[in-house]
């Protein structure tokens, strides 16, 4: 794990030509509960596995509003992600203030990626240990960015980040092509499917555990009640209805899977 003296600070380059300081900063990003994020040609959309430190405790906020048009989901350290998602929304706030218009998506993530960047940079700082996914809507339409500690940001159709996504990336793999033309209800329904992938043998999607983060065009929501054309984070209760459309889970060992009409409690959720 450790490179002796190549690891003892972010400026040091070792002789393979890696920056290590940095490298650790991307597993932390690893270590983080998993976020999903899909976009059609209409909306974009943000999925995240809250944690629960014990019994007696909340359970820990993965979604963060930027402005009317940008929200983030977060995988790593919280804290670091409260310092970056304040500066999200001064640039933002900056950018209506003073050009009285939304800032672009892309402008504003490569604002946070230019201040990543300075701390793999310079001397006596550490890189930040988070990473985002972003949705926004601006006149070009719905985005997705990812961005990563190491300062790279990166537009997708689909993306997953935080622990075992890479069981939900395979998923979204294999389904990316139809997501263009999906409806907000099945967008949804297959970033559940996805962040199901990353769950552990024995633990399953329920409304305390799982957000979703919705942003598409003014007047396209899919409830009256939602703010429209805003981000907006939908949790607890208001889950359970897109719970109860997924689709069960085929067992790991190949057999029939349960049938949709049987209750969650007895759908085997694999990791």
């Amino acid at each position: 794990m450790f490179r002796n003296t190549y690891d003892s600070d972010n400026t040091v380059f070792s002789p393979q030509g890696r920056l290590h300081q940095v490298e650790y900063a991307l597993e932390a990003v690893k270590q983080g509960s998993a976020a999903v994020g899909l976009r059609s040609k209409t909306h974009a959309i943000l999925l995240a596995l809250k944690r629960s430190t014990g019994e007696l405790a909340s359970y820990q906020q993965k979604m963060f509003r930027i402005d009317d048009h940008v929200g983030i989901a977060i995988a790593g350290l919280t804290s670091d992600a409260r310092v970056l998602s304040n500066f999200m929304r001064q640039q933002a706030l900056s950018e209506r203030m003073v050009f009285n218009r939304p800032m672009p998506v892309n402008r504003l993530v490569s604002a946070i990626a230019d201040k990543a960047q300075v701390n793999t940079q310079e001397y006596g700082r550490r890189p930040y240990g988070v990473g985002f996914l972003v949705i926004g809507h601006d006149q070009t339409g719905p985005h997705l960015f990812e961005f990563s500690p190491s300062g790279n940001s990166y537009e997708y159709f689909a993306m997953s980040i935080g622990a075992r996504s890479q069981s939900a990336k395979t998923y979204l793999e294999k389904h990316f092509e139809s997501f263009a033309d999906c409806t907000l209800e099945e967008l949804i329904k297959h970033g559940l499917h996805a962040l199901r992938e990353t769950l552990q043998q024995d633990k399953e999607l329920n409304i305390n555990n799982t957000s979703i983060g919705i942003i598409g065009p003014a007047g396209q929501h899919e409830k009256p009640t939602s703010p429209q054309g805003k981000f907006h984070i939908v949790e607890g209760e208001t889950v359970r209805l897109y719970l109860e459309s997924m689709d069960a889970k085929a067992p790991a060992d190949g057999t029939v899977p349960v049938p949709p009409a049987a209750p969650a409690e007895d759908v085997q959720m694999s990791g």
